[in-house]
């Protein structure tokens, strides 16, 4: 087993800095680049630093390389659900809470907790334990971040289910890339070290095609990146202050679009590490007794999403849309107004009104920047 001290002793010095749990993730493109590994191995290295760490939910998928380095780690018991009449597992929060460890590792960062259970997904899970001030070590994979779901969904065909807002993986102390190469990951799947024999042809022929390891894998070094860049701006202090970039996503009714300007927005706010807002202009013909059924069910849901991701969300009721959005602007000190592409609903609006050239010059003659989102 490879010597990881250098990484436990960064760990270790997060840990004397404040009451509230240290949050370590570690990140990868795919299943099988190793991040349960890299975690039992820096688990090895805590212990034998004298730190108290157990492991509170570890999915091994019955690779013998990492289930092998459970070997003498403590294990906190999963806790018992029956659904469907099933006996499932799940993480015990609560014991995990009562037995108060330095640190615990935790799996899976994006699941979803089986019904029944007090939080719905485990990053909540997560975050109540480093409430509780116990530091966590996680890992995640890049296509369950929620502002990438549209961008993975583009390179995979596939639309990953299983999302985390961006404001959990943001809330890591660290963020550690585990990477392969495309090459490496495909030996290690032919090889049977990432799925059974009978699932290899299958992954090769979708997930772990080569042109999208290398778009994952671009992905994940991209985030990371951002991450540090964070945390070197929020940690380092710089003689002159640079302009705090807010930004302003301004979305309609229609259900798609908006979900896509809320993601779009955020991934620009994540990268400048900055405040974003969600402004809805309620404008007559979409009051209360006038909108439709699914479209009020639709904004709740984005509504929802943004504020999972981070976001403010604004509402207010006008005639006029572009005059609302620049006053919004000016009141929140916003830089950066996001809206869609002109064939999105919002626009339509504004366009269709005498106000559009007011809004433009209005933001011609201010610092304030108009992103038409792609």
């Amino acid at each position: 087993m490879s010597e990881t001290s250098p990484n436990a002793q960064h760990f270790l010095d997060l840990i004397k800095r404040s009451r509230r749990g240290k949050f370590k993730v570690y990140i990868g493109m795919s299943a099988g680049v190793g991040k349960t590994f890299r975690m039992l191995q820096e688990a090895h290295a805590l212990l034998r630093n004298g730190i108290d760490v157990k492991i509170g939910y570890i999915e091994t998928h019955n690779r013998k390389e990492t289930h092998d380095l459970l070997d003498g780690l403590p294990v906190i018991p999963r806790r018992k659900l029956f659904y469907k009449g099933k006996e499932l597992d799940e993480l015990d929060v609560q014991a995990v809470i009562s037995l108060r460890p330095e640190v615990v590792i935790v799996d899976e960062l994006a699941h979803t907790n089986i019904e029944g259970s007090k939080n719905d997904k485990r990053w909540q899970d997560v975050l109540e334990i480093l409430d509780a001030g116990i530091n966590v070590i996680s890992a995640v994979n890049i296509q369950h971040i929620e502002s990438l779901n549209e961008e993975v969904k583009g390179i995979t065909g596939v639309e990953v289910r299983e999302r985390i807002p961006d404001s959990v993986l943001g809330a890591a102390d660290e963020v550690v890339n585990i990477d392969l190469t495309a090459d490496e990951l495909i030996t290690r799947l032919k090889e049977g070290k990432i799925y059974k024999p009978e699932k290899i042809q299958t992954a090769l022929n979708n997930f772990f095609k080569a042109d999208h390891i290398l778009q994952l894998r671009e992905l994940a070094l991209k985030e990371v990146a951002s991450q540090v860049e964070r945390k070197v701006e929020s940690e380092i202090p710089k003689m002159v202050a640079p302009r705090r970039e807010k930004f302003l996503a301004c979305i309609s009714s229609n259900e798609s679009t908006a979900r896509h300007v809320i993601r779009k927005t955020a991934r620009l706010a994540s990268y400048y590490s900055s405040k974003w807002l969600v402004l809805y202009v309620q404008t007559p013909g979409e009051s209360q007794d006038k909108i439709a059924l699914d479209k009020q069910r639709h904004l709740i849901n984005n509504f929802k999403l943004a504020t999972e991701m981070g976001g403010e969300i604004i509402r207010v009721q006008s005639a006029n849309v572009s005059e609302a959005i620049i006053k919004v602007a000016e009141q929140r000190e916003i830089t950066t107004i996001c809206v869609g592409k002109p064939h999105i609903t919002l626009l339509k609006v504004i366009l269709a009104t005498n106000l559009f050239n007011n809004l433009l010059k209005k933001l011609s003659s201010s610092d304030i920047d108009l992103v038409i989102l792609s």
